[in-house]
């Protein structure tokens, strides 16, 4: 299923219909032919504006929302003017590194469930993120394009971000932790660092995967923000195979 994407206004000294254009032809054939459903964005971390999109649906965050919640935990410490306890830092960390389910729902719990996470969004600039009616954190919905405004509010400067240089550092820090049986997805993409957080989940009504990768790469010289969210995949494997295929497509049309 293929989703067309939006005309908007210039975002940067080219056109972004153009690029949103180069990226339709680079990924809607990939898409079509898996029968699956995706979005991606992908933005230059150094030029905000040059970006594009392919997909404007929303889709489950499956587990690429603990990076949500741990940018929600540490705004409210922020606000305390504390520091993270232990038993924060340890969730934390296995939420992300390992992708752990209890210490995210803990959290999920402590910050105050679906409300807080969407009054962190709000502080964020995340427009189209909205947590789950009944409370399923791995239901919260999203888009690409709120996934890597996301994504900028840690990885860049901080000049538009609510957190501070230190939050944006503990976060970067984790993501570069993620176990080596997890660095699949947007990382196909890198040829050197990269930072990311995966997401899948089996859909018990349908059989099908929600397979999503979020996260920062080199590649071709520069650094770029990329976010791939999708569902509707036969299998695990072939949700990972696209959601790579795409993300090599996409870095390659942005830098055509």
């Amino acid at each position: 299923m293929t989703n067309a994407p939006e005309q908007t206004e210039p975002r940067d000294p080219r056109p972004a219909a153009g690029s949103d254009a180069r990226l339709t032809v680079a990924v809607a054939p990939l898409v079509e032919e898996s029968g699956a459903r995706l979005s991606v964005t992908v933005a230059e971390l150094e030029l905000p504006a040059r970006s594009a999109t392919f997909g404007q649906d929303r889709y489950d965050t499956a587990s690429i929302v603990k990076v949500d919640l741990l940018a929600a935990l540490l705004l409210r410490a922020q606000d305390e003017n504390r520091e993270l306890t232990g038993a924060e830092h340890d969730h934390a960390h296995a939420m992300i590194t390992t992708s752990a389910n209890d210490p995210a729902t803990a959290l999920w719990h402590q910050l105050g469930r679906g409300e807080a996470l969407d009054e962190a969004n709000r502080r964020l600039g995340l427009t189209a993120t909205t947590s789950d009616p009944d409370g399923h954190w791995g239901l919260t919905q999203t888009t690409s394009a709120d996934q890597v405004t996301l994504l900028r509010a840690i990885h860049g400067h901080g000049q538009d971000s609510p957190l501070t240089a230190e939050s944006r550092a503990y976060v970067v820090g984790l993501l570069r932790q993620v176990v080596p049986d997890q660095r699949w997805g947007v990382s196909a993409a890198a040829d050197g660092p990269f930072t990311l957080k995966n997401g899948w989940l089996p859909r018990t009504r349908t059989g099908l995967w929600d397979i999503n990768s979020i996260g920062r790469i080199s590649a071709a010289g520069g650094d770029h923000l990329i976010a791939v969210v999708s569902d509707g995949h036969a299998t695990f494997q072939s949700g990972v195979e696209l959601v790579e295929a795409v993300s090599v497509a996409a870095v390659g049309a942005l830098r055509d």
